[in-house]
């Protein structure tokens, strides 16, 4: 599993939210001047335009605001969760439309009046006479009132003494604009019947005699555009998040002196019992005490048919009573609940960054004083060359905006908010960005049996009647007895054949032979139920048939239990750990990842490899300690594997902090998840799959951005300098860069689980898998 350093006792955190900026290297100018404050750790993410900040106890976060409003950026303390551990977003969304609205407005209004500047700087039929004064009347207002928000963000930046992209456009559209003025007030540009026709490239002019208008209106219409459309994009990766947060109940039926009152979910306490209708979410997180229904957990975990729940089982809240009434008794709310930890979690994830991101911070960190250089040095190489100062200003010009770093900013970020949200609605929490870079090296899984590859729960598989018994009075006598027992055997048999007969009778008597079985006396019949040496101490012997059946099932890792009554054996009771339907298929998909399953168990090898042959394990590690299981995952890694593990238990945590990708199943205990690095929130081992095939896809999604991002400014800078690209073409190109790796992370909110394919097309004809 990924390490990342533990904090000191004495630390706290913070969470900011930060305004103001545009571009990733005004996040990275505001990690610096935090990470600069004594014992503090800072990390600002773009994308979600949040500060993580940690440091010594007693942390003031009116410090940490202050001190980002010297860098002149806005920041903020974040909505406090309400009572139901959800952020109140009824105050954060007015802010996120009248931001957009704004922008929309300018973009409008640009677009408007940049249009016809564009068009008759393109088509000399259009030139009129004094049509370049037209086009300054019209282009003014898109410079100065639409690019406003770029001018303010330079003026600021200077003050700091640094540059982001904003200083790239607006020194660009600035110097267009001003150098136009010149040359049709002191010029030749503005003269009668002056026309130029537009051009791909840059060539001689006679100076003066130039205007750069529609570059200077058209760069800041399309990067608006961009801007407009990136914001959109970022509204639309968070989107799986707010729609988790807001997914709980709002109201809920409480139990009050026998009444039903109808309160807020806030007002609900541990404790307190709620009512549950047909069709209504459930409030919290509880315990069912009255009632049978079948509950929806899609929403939650991703998995399509409802589970059966009675009086006893939990019940998670924001999942959906599909069937009958249901009284539930609250368990954990507020911050404590699944659905608020699983919120954190993603939230956690999205704010986070790999490795990788931190490069290309720290990339486009030094980028726009490069491209400031580069454009200066552009200028004076054409003049210097002998062309006019016209010629080497358009270059230097289209070199400012090209270099703009917006897309290398977004590469990560987008891709791991839409990754982690789209893992979220699937029952799927990645703890980390770092947790994505380690899913692409694994080459083995190791699977803990009970609870992960089985249902960890005994069950009855047969009921093997005597001949001339009837199966039906087996099961009724046996059950009958056994139902007074808490032992799990006991109550798989005892479950198992209320199933099948209904309900069973009480016995008249009961006791309990310990280590051995029970006996009782049930509709006036002396029953015994247990080991075969408990029976053949009352001279109940099994006969041949029975023998063969008790024998057969032990081969198998079975448990077999006899049964007899009134002086005679009377039948075999074949009781295991049932293999999970799913099981088998999850292998499968493994297997096409490219993983090698290892089946890891503390039960004996017979009853190991038996469940191995029925899921498609072919190397099975049995008999292990639990306290030893962390050690054969350190052997897997000194033999040069990369490992990773998935289990559900209190003994599984250390192994799964050993492995390099911990997987907890989110039906297992506290600690298990804790230790993970993938929490998967339904029990079903497909989702494990589909976690690993998140997690890669994610990853090369963030690949290829970053590839775009590099190669789109490595290829465009060159081109820009040389005069091989118009600045008004510039400006869309790097509006277009920027929506692209937008657009390309929200590709991944299709992803799609296989859990749902046919056994055969997701084995995809690779491999034999008998049947769970």
């Amino acid at each position: 599993m990924t390490t990342t350093s533990e904090p000191t006792p004495a630390a706290s955190s913070v969470e900011l939210q930060i305004t103001g900026m545009t571009c990733a290297s005004c996040a990275n100018r505001i990690e610096k001047k935090l990470n600069k404050l004594d014992g503090v750790t800072a990390s600002v993410n773009y994308a979600t335009e949040k500060a993580s900040v940690s440091g010594p106890v007693g942390l003031d976060p009116q410090a940490l605001i202050a001190e980002v409003e010297k860098t002149g950026y806005s920041a903020a303390l974040p909505t406090p969760p309400q009572g139901d551990g959800r952020q109140d977003h009824a105050d954060d969304q007015p802010a996120d439309d009248a931001e957009l609205r704004t922008l929309r407005q300018r973009l409008i209004g640009s677009a408007v009046l940049a249009v016809p500047v564009i068009a008759m700087a393109m088509i000399p039929a259009l030139q009129f006479d004094y049509w370049g004064f037209a086009s300054l009347t019209l282009a003014a207002p898109v410079v100065l009132w639409a690019g406003w928000p770029f001018h303010r963000a330079a003026a600021m930046n200077l003050r700091h003494g640094t540059a982001t992209m904003d200083t790239l456009i607006s020194v660009g559209t600035s110097a267009a604009l001003l150098w136009s003025i010149v040359a049709l007030f002191f010029g030749t540009a503005g003269q009668p019947g002056v026309v130029h026709p537009f051009e791909l490239t840059i060539s001689r002019s006679d100076g003066l005699g130039h205007i750069y208008l529609e570059v200077a209106a058209g760069v800041i219409t399309f990067v608006l555009m961009g801007r407009y459309f990136e914001k959109r994009s970022k509204r639309r990766a968070g989107a799986a998040l707010r729609a988790l947060l807001e997914l709980g109940a709002k109201e809920v039926a409480v139990l009050r002196d026998g009444r039903e009152e109808r309160v807020p979910i806030e007002e609900l306490s541990v404790g307190d019992e709620f009512v549950v209708r047909p069709g209504e979410k459930v409030a919290t997180d509880g315990i069912i005490t009255s009632g049978t229904s079948a509950i929806d957990a899609s929403m939650l975990t991703g998995e399509s048919v409802p589970v059966e729940v009675v009086t006893g089982d939990p019940v998670t809240g924001a999942t959906v009573n599909a069937g009958g009434r249901l009284v539930v008794r609250a368990t954990r709310v507020g911050a404590d609940t699944q659905l608020a930890q699983m919120a954190r979690l993603v939230e956690d994830a999205q704010s986070g960054k790999a490795e990788i991101q931190r490069l290309a911070d720290r990339v486009s960190g030094v980028f726009v004083p490069i491209a400031i250089a580069i454009a200066v040095a552009t200028l004076g190489a054409w003049m210097g060359a002998g062309f006019p100062v016209a010629a080497g200003f358009t270059a230097a010009v289209a070199v400012l905006i090209i270099a703009c770093p917006c897309a290398l900013g977004l590469a990560t970020p987008t891709a791991l908010l839409v990754g982690t949200g789209r893992g979220a609605q699937m029952g799927v929490l990645i703890k980390g960005p770092e947790v994505l870079e380690s899913t692409k090296t694994i080459d083995t899984i190791v699977l803990d049996k009970t609870g992960t590859v089985t249902t960890g729960r005994m069950t009855l598989l047969e009921a093997i009647p005597a001949a001339g018994v009837d199966r039906g009075k087996l099961l009724r006598l046996a059950g009958a007895v056994e139902d007074a027992s808490e032992h799990p055997i006991a109550q798989a048999i005892a479950t198992g054949a209320t199933t099948e007969v209904g309900d069973l009778p009480t016995p008249e008597s009961f006791e309990n032979i310990e280590g051995r079985g029970v006996q009782g006396i049930v509709d006036g019949h002396a029953v015994l139920v247990g080991r075969e040496t408990l029976l053949a101490e009352w001279s109940q012997h099994l006969g041949e048939d029975l023998q063969a059946a008790k024998n057969e099932a032990e081969a198998q890792g079975k448990t077999a239990v006899a049964v007899g009554w009134d002086g005679r054996a009377r039948g075999i009771l074949v009781i295991a750990d049932e293999v999970k339907p799913t099981s088998a298929q999850a292998i499968a998909q493994f297997k096409d990842l490219g993983l090698s399953p290892v089946l890891l168990t503390g039960d004996n090898q017979t009853v190991a490899e038996q469940v191995a042959s029925v899921v498609g394990v072919t190397q099975v590690i049995a008999e292990v300690l639990p306290k030893d299981k962390v050690d054969v995952v350190a052997r897997l890694q000194d033999e040069g594997r990369t490992v990773a593990m998935v289990g559900d238990g209190v003994n599984d945590a250390p192994a799964l902090a050993q492995a390099n990708l911990g997987l907890a199943m989110g039906t297992g205990t506290d600690v298990a998840i804790e230790a993970a690095d993938i929490t998967l929130v339904r029990g079903d081992l497909r989702a494990a799959a589909d976690a690993i095939r998140l997690s890669r896809r994610t990853l090369r999604t963030i690949k290829t951005n970053l590839f775009w991002a590099f190669a789109y400014n490595t290829a465009a800078i060159p081109l820009a300098a040389f005069g091989l690209l118009n600045p008004m073409l510039a400006g869309a190109a790097m509006a277009f860069s920027s929506v692209f790796v937008v657009s390309n992370s929200l590709r991944l909110r299709t992803f799609a689980s296989r859990a749902d394919e046919a056994p055969e097309r997701a084995t995809r004809g690779e491999h034999d898998v008998a049947p769970a």
